[in-house]
């Protein structure tokens, strides 16, 4: 099921991948938290977290799971 944009339109498999998404909400599948928005960010994992997206913002510990990747800098 696709999930859209709230705020932009955009359409993605998956609501991690969108600003404000809508549609069910999911939990998290690193730290099982329920209900998680597409903001959310494991406290236990934040620190691994190596690039932003330029796009919605998200962060990521790699490059290739974002759509606009820019380096966090230290």
């Amino acid at each position: 099921m696709p999930y859209s944009c709230n705020t932009c339109g955009a359409v993605a498999e998956s609501p991690g991948h969108l600003c404000n998404p809508c549609g069910d909400t999911e939990s998290c599948s690193f730290c099982g938290a329920a209900e998680v928005d597409a903001r959310h960010i494991c406290r236990d994992k934040l620190s691994a977290m190596q690039f932003t997206c330029g796009g919605c913002g998200r962060v990521a510990m790699e490059a290739k799971n974002l759509c606009k990747p820019e380096p966090i800098n230290p």
